[in-house]
């Protein structure tokens, strides 16, 4: 009987792992925009499961923070919501860091998000945080300690 429930304990505080946050790299992405230079510290995502996972389960973003997403390869990049609890833009990167498109995305929605254009890198930050920086198509963006 105790080792059930011991086991019962364990599978129920395995199932609360997704609140935790997972212990990701970190460096900057400073995009030159119009009204000057924007640096957002980043969390990297550079591996399948750290992709996979994003910005799920977070209650909150603060300003000036959020997550680069580095794909082994150029092309059309989709994203979906589905367990973000938070609106982000996305700001979709090319293979010369020049931004291709943005894209605001409410929480917890299963369409999928893309800017229809090959792109390298994502980065995304809190809802409206882009359009408050002037980010937009052609913005520079330059990477601070990520490394590729």
């Amino acid at each position: 009987m105790r080792l059930t429930v011991l086991l019962l304990f364990a599978a129920c505080h395995s199932q609360a792992a997704p609140d935790s946050a997972m212990k990701l790299p970190t460096g900057a992405v400073r995009f030159e925009t119009p009204r000057g230079p924007w640096v957002v510290r980043v969390e990297i995502a550079n591996t399948d499961e750290s992709r996979t996972r994003g910005l799920m389960y977070r209650r909150d973003l603060p300003q000036d923070r959020g997550m680069i997403f580095l794909f082994p390869r150029t092309e059309e990049q989709t994203f979906w919501m589905h367990n973000t609890l938070i609106g982000l833009d996305l700001i979709f990167l090319a293979e010369d860091r020049t931004v291709v498109g943005v894209v605001t995305a409410a929480p917890q929605t299963d369409t999928p998000r893309t800017v229809g254009k090959p792109s390298r890198y994502v980065v995304e930050v809190g809802s409206g945080e882009a359009a408050a920086h002037a980010v937009g198509p052609g913005t520079r963006a330059v990477f601070i300690d990520i490394p590729e």
